[in-house]
């Protein structure tokens, strides 16, 4: 057999560089592994300093985390930019109009007690859990530690607010003996059948039972109980207005900003520029002036007050806000036809 010295040569090079850049690659994939990124050191050392969490623990914790790239494409897609009646087809359907009435007979007692003692209207409590997790069935699917660490560490445009969540988190899991590896959650990190952030659910989730758990994943007393009094601790007033619909009478009202989240302009100062309420309510009430994209060029507006406003507070959206209120009137009416 006759050999071809360049031949062999040259297979013998390709094999070498490939094997070189293989080890290379290793090497660079062990020295850039999110565990040694010195953002992330910083932050566990700060862990370890203030709150007296093990190093070596949070290192060993860190290394198993899984950047998901994905996941910070998706925070510049979210379905909040679409047009209203766009957004707004997405969640008021008769499917969840159904599934909203058949929560609510199912945990009537406990959304009764719960609006007695917080004064929340029950519909918008369902309507929550309807526009969030169709009622607990979709949950989110992705670790938590992986959703805030990503958003944490390689989303500049939030870096700050990702890596306070990332460290309630870690508080979260530790006070309630959780492996911080376990729990699954939205892209953004929210968590159980109200989607709570880690800071929210410290600070706003409570035990409606005996239990002393506070469980928004799997116990539906404990999440009523829990939207209920998140939205009392932001200032929900009871019986008092959501919103509602409004004309205009020509073209004063096109000087008014729109689309703020906090009323801050009386009804009587609003009517002056041509805004007037579908329904009658106090002059004195404050409200922000909506304008909602419809089909063609088309516009409606609307009025927030108050109540709209702690609805925002879970979701700074405007659309967000109306899905959950509208959603909140088709279930009460149903529920309350249906008897």
């Amino acid at each position: 057999m006759k050999w071809n010295i360049n031949s062999t040569v040259t297979r013998f090079l390709g094999i070498l560089i490939l094997a070189i850049a293989a080890f290379s690659a290793s090497a660079t994939t062990k020295d850039t592994s999110f565990a040694n990124r010195p953002d992330v050191q910083k932050f566990i050392k700060m862990m370890v300093k203030d709150y007296g969490f093990n190093q070596k623990y949070l290192n060993q914790l860190f290394s198993q985390v899984k950047l998901q790239p994905a996941i910070v494409a998706g925070m510049s897609t979210t379905k909040e930019q679409l047009p209203w009646y766009k957004y707004r087809d997405i969640f008021i359907t008769q499917e969840r109009i159904n599934q909203g009435v058949a929560f609510w007979k199912q945990h009537q007692k406990t959304l009764t007690a719960v609006s007695q003692r917080d004064g929340v209207d029950p519909s918008v409590i369902v309507a929550i859990l309807g526009v969030e997790t169709y009622y607990g069935k979709h949950q989110g699917t992705y670790r938590v530690i992986d959703s805030l660490s990503t958003l944490a560490f390689d989303y500049p445009a939030r870096a700050k607010f990702f890596r306070e969540e990332l460290k309630e988190y870690l508080l979260l899991t530790r006070e309630n003996n959780i492996d911080p590896m376990q729990l699954k959650g939205s892209y953004a990190g929210a968590m159980g059948q109200p989607q709570f952030m880690p800071s929210s659910y410290r600070q706003y989730a409570v035990n409606f039972g005996s239990s002393g758990q506070k469980d928004l994943a799997n116990n539906p007393d404990d999440v009523i109980a829990s939207v209920s009094n998140y939205f009392k601790q932001h200032g929900w007033q009871s019986q008092q207005p959501i919103a509602m619909q409004a004309q205009v009478k020509g073209s004063a009202y096109k000087v008014v900003p729109s689309n703020q989240l906090k009323p801050n302009t009386t009804l009587q100062k609003l009517q002056q520029y041509g805004i007037i309420p579908a329904t009658q309510v106090a002059p004195t009430a404050k409200a922000s002036f909506l304008v909602l994209n419809m089909p063609n060029d088309a516009q409606q507006y609307w009025l927030g007050f108050n109540n709209f406003y702690v609805i925002t507070r879970y979701n700074p959206r405007i659309n967000y806000a109306m899905a959950v209120y509208q959603l909140s009137q088709a279930i009460k009416q149903q529920y309350t036809k249906q008897g």
